[in-house]
């Protein structure tokens, strides 16, 4: 499953890698488990729903069809 990550002050979402999507987290929730949270996530955003995770928004990206 590929992940999209838009920051609050940004216009565009972007596919985000699995090492940069543990880094983002650490860097929003500090002391808590990030590979938890991302597992979180990507639990929660199956269902097409957005997360916020501090000033970093979350969504499964979309199929591009050919």
């Amino acid at each position: 499953m590929k992940i999209e990550t838009q920051y609050n002050y940004e216009k565009t979402w972007r596919t985000t890698n699995e090492d940069d999507l543990l880094k983002i987290i650490a860097e929003e929730v500090g002391d808590a488990d990030p590979k938890g949270t991302l597992a979180y996530i990507k639990e929660a955003i199956t269902t097409g729903k957005v997360i916020l995770v501090g000033s970093c928004r979350f969504r499964k990206a979309e199929e591009q069809s050919k």
